[in-house]
């Protein structure tokens, strides 16, 4: 590996790190401006003024916000993410089987998604300005308009109130035999692959579009190459880097992104740890989810930025 891409990738990975730093800074400062008492919502309305007192001491509420915030980040950074106040469970321990669920969802819906965005956005290409091309780019738009709450409901009463074919609520417990967890993912699964799809081809397609008009692909044509192998073997590679974008960007809206779903679906993943709490103003749980996300969601377009450096050929073969 050349120089100036090992100087790039380092560049990206220090901008990430310095990225997650001022976004953890970020969601401690907003959780610490919510509304309401926390030693209050723990001990209830009745609590006396002592009892509130001797709670915020404990949990070194009184402390100054930076001192808190540097004692919670050093924690984090050994993977102690705190303690719940509403249950007293740890709360890494409580969050790795949640964070399993929201990751085997979201594995799934990748699979499921990304290789059918880069097949339409080439069948797109292939028959641009046609009847198919249309068709795709119209189912496209019409699914990226609409929210993924209105095509989850839309989902549960046609596959499962009336046809019944999948159950309307997504229950998964360790054990589940394999079927049966895939049977009970797949009406959220199935619409975080249409909420994805239609921009991953959408980007897919004009990438490809962008690269048709190279000099190189008029040599091919002139080959008497056919269009399916022009787009396939000559565009398709040189058009990779927009496309790994965009594809590790709706990565990360998979994991990151699917709050609205988890909570549609009951599904036992993050979204729904995060609203459950979140509603019970726990602090250290809102604070260690959101600090999850953040991380999810920057080391995967750190991942974009790096994969995007080394599909670029002049980066890799300079003159």
């Amino acid at each position: 590996m050349s120089s100036p891409i090992l100087k790039m990738v380092a560049e990206r990975i220090a901008l990430s790190l310095l990225l997650l730093f001022f976004v953890s800074i970020m969601i401690f400062v907003g959780t610490q401006i919510l509304p309401g008492d926390v030693a209050q919502s723990i001990l209830g309305q009745s609590a006396t003024p002592q009892a509130l007192a001797n709670l915020r001491e404990a949990l070194g509420l009184n402390d100054p916000a930076y001192v808190r915030y540097f004692k919670w980040l050093g924690h984090a950074l050994t993977g102690d993410l705190g303690t719940a106040l509403s249950s007293g469970q740890d709360i890494a321990s409580s969050i790795w089987p949640r964070l399993k669920n929201t990751m085997f969802l979201a594995f799934w819906a990748a699979v499921a998604s990304i290789p059918l965005a880069v097949l339409l956005g080439l069948i797109a290409v292939r028959y641009r300005n046609g009847l198919v091309d249309r068709f795709i780019s119209g189912f496209a738009l019409a699914s990226t308009s609409l929210p993924e709450f209105f095509i989850g409901y839309l989902l549960i009463y046609f596959l499962a109130v009336q046809f019944q074919i999948f159950p309307a609520i997504s229950t998964v417990y360790d054990g589940m035999p394999f079927l049966d967890k895939m049977k009970a993912i797949a009406l959220p699964a199935l619409v975080l692959t249409l909420v994805v799809l239609a921009h991953m081809m959408r980007m897919t397609r004009a990438a490809i579009l962008n690269v048709m008009q190279s000099a190189y692909i008029e040599t091919a044509e002139l080959k008497g190459l056919s269009p399916f192998e022009i787009i396939w073997k000559h565009a398709l590679p040189n058009a990779l880097a927009p496309i790994i974008n965009v594809v590790m960007l709706n990565l990360a809206f998979l994991v990151v992104g699917v709050v609205v779903v988890e909570v549609i679906f009951v599904y036992p993943g993050m979204g729904q740890y995060l609203v459950d709490h979140v509603a019970k103003r726990d602090v250290p749980v809102v604070q260690a989810v959101g600090l999850i996300f953040a991380s999810v969601y920057i080391l995967l377009n750190m991942v974009a930025d790096i994969a995007a450096i080394l599909a670029n050929p002049r980066l890799r073969h300079p003159k």
